[in-house]
């Protein structure tokens, strides 16, 4: 089998290594006395290599992490704010429909079809405002208003006017 091209790279950085190790090694035995053996300066060489190489892979391997839970963070706090921004638009969508069911009702019903009733809704609250002619048509209004699908409240400001 075909040795890979990961495999080929790190038995290249090996060998380069060990080569780097080993010129460091007689470099530093021209400059000074000392006792070793070539065997051991080349040992304590590729040592040295090891441990720097091992101790650069560690902080590879925490900066990494450290991206990686910046970059989830982000990811976080894009999608909260993708969630909120359609939980606004689909509240906005609800509200319309509210309101427009809410003046379909008040159409359909005799003593108020004729009147202007303004209608607003925000969150399913739905407030009316305008003239009522009659207390009990007033009444009325906040009753079709109540029975409107998705209406949690509603703020009857309507003023009688008869």
């Amino acid at each position: 089998m075909a040795p890979t091209h990961t495999a080929t790279t790190a038995s290249s950085c090996l060998g380069w290594t060990v080569l780097a190790a080993v010129a460091l090694a007689l470099l530093t035995a021209c400059g000074k006395q000392d006792d070793r053996t070539v065997g051991q300066k080349v040992d304590a060489a590729v040592n040295s290599a090891e441990q720097k190489t091992d101790a650069a892979a560690e902080q590879l391997r925490k900066e990494s992490a450290e991206l990686k839970a910046r970059t989830g963070a982000a990811l976080d706090k894009a999608a909260d704010k993708t969630t909120s921004a359609a939980n606004q638009v689909v509240e906005k969508v609800e509200d319309a429909a509210i309101t427009t069911a809410v003046n379909a009702e008040l159409a359909r019903d005799p003593t108020l079809s004729a009147l202007s009733i303004n209608v607003d809704t925000a969150v399913g609250a739905v407030t009316l405002r305008g003239t009522a002619p009659t207390a009990v048509a007033r009444q009325r209004a906040t009753v079709l208003a109540k029975a409107v699908k998705g209406v949690h409240s509603v703020d009857n400001q309507l003023l009688v006017k008869g």
